[in-house]
This record gives structure tokens, C-alpha cells and sequence, in this order.
């Protein structure tokens, strides 16, 4: 079995995921945290649940979706995924961050790349990679089909989208990947996203202001 387990961290109120098996692997996905309080509040967890920590996933490489990148590297020795095309947005973020105050902000560099449709595996679990830009060029987000539950990054929210107005998005383009690659997906389906609460398949397809049947045209 699959468990995800979210965190709420920084002033963007970005969530953070642990997904992990009945076995205590575990992979790490968007670390947000920056403060010293916010990542005990994680590490705690890791080592109540006695979980192993094996890799370290973007969705995309946005600063509120990084902060803990290079100080989770270090603290668990395990590499970094992205999407290849996500290179310059996460090179940018260490210009940048300074701007909104994130003064301690530590770079960090990939390790590996992840492509459309690999398969990556959490313990005896597999996570499926579906790729789906357009609030950010190389976004992907994590599909497990087994328990039908999908970390989705700022692809979808409930009752709402990722914002395209940043370098790299493309309004279009979101649109018609979240149609076709995650409103594919079981109605059932769990949408945890990269802020705000979770959602469904079932319920966005209807109720979505952008991309729903009662979308406005």
C-alpha cells in the first residue's frame, strides 16, 4: 500500500508529500520546508514512522517548491529527480530568492532526470511520471494506479489551475494537458496538490471554473 502524508510549509503555504510503503520506503517530493522548525516537523515524522528515505522528487522547480532541496539532499544522503526542461527555472530560483526575503536560500543541482512515463518505484510500490507543463515547462506529477492517487504539483487545484503567467508557463497548454493526461484518469482519482487541499478527478471534471463542464467558454 501507497500512504501520502502532507505538510503545510513557508509563507506560500506550499505542501510538502512523503509518499512511502507498508516497508518504510520513502521518496520525498517538493520540499518546501525552510525553517529549522519546519524541517524537524518533517524529520520528526520520518523517524517516528522509521522510514527510509531513498529519493528526492520535483513536480517543478518553483522556489516555494525547493527551499529544502539541498538541505535534504545533505540530511538524508538521496539525489535529486527533476525534469530535464526544469533546469533553468530551479538555477533561477537562487537569483531570485533574496527578493522575497529567503536570504539563506542554498542551491541545489539535479542528480537524475525524469521522463514521461517512467515508472518509479517506492519500495514495492510504483509511481507513475505523466508530464504536464504549462505552469511550469518541465512540470510532471505522480500517478499511483494501484490506489488510484496522483500528487499533483500546481497542475490542478480544487476548483482552480496552476498560474501560467510565470517564465515558462502556457495557459493553452495546461489546459489541454490536464485534460488530456489527468482527466484520463480514474473519476475516483485523488488529486493531492501542491497548495490548498486535496480534490477529484470526478469533482473537477464538472465543477472546474477552467477546465470543468461548467467551465466558463
Amino acid at each position: 500500500m501507497l500512504y501520502i502524508k502532507s505538510f503545510t510549509f513557508n509563507p506560500f503555504q506550499e505542501n510538502t508529500y512523503l509518499a512511502y510503503d507498508d516497508l518504510g520506503s520513502a521518496v520525498l517530493i517538493d520540499p518546501g520546508c525552510h525553517t529549522v522548525g519546519e524541517r524537524k516537523e518533517l524529520e520528526d515524522f520520518i523517524i517516528s514512522k522509521e522510514l527510509k528515505v531513498l529519493h528526492l522528487l520535483n513536480t517543478h522547480c518553483h522556489i516555494d517548491h525547493v527551499l529544502g532541496n539541498a538541505w535534504a539532499k545533505k540530511r538524508f544522503g538521496i539525489p535529486l529527480w527533476i525534469h530535464e526542461k526544469e533546469i533553468p527555472v530551479l538555477k533561477s530560483v537562487e537569483v531570485y530568492a533574496p527578493n522575497y526575503g529567503f536570504q539563506g536560500y542554498e542551491s541545489s543541482e539535479a542528480d537524475y532526470f525524469l521522463t514521461e512515463g517512467q515508472e518509479f518505484k517506492v519500495g514495492e510500490e510504483l509511481l507513475k511520471v505523466l508530464f504536464v507543463p504549462g505552469h511550469a515547462p518541465g512540470h510532471v506529477v505522480f500517478y499511483h494506479e494501484k490506489s488510484k492517487q496522483c500528487i499533483a504539483g500546481d497542475t490542478l487545484f480544487r476548483g482552480s489551475i496552476g498560474r501560467t503567467d510565470l517564465p515558462g508557463g502556457n495557459h493553452a497548454l495546461l489546459l489541454e494537458k490536464i485534460k488530456t493526461q489527468l482527466f484520463t484518469l480514474p473519476a475516483e482519482t485523488v488529486i493531492y496538490c501542491g497548495h490548498g487541499p486535496e480534490t477529484k478527478i470526478a469533482f473537477e471534471k464538472i465543477y472546474n471554473p477552467f477546465v470543468g463542464e461548467r467551465a466558463i467558454q
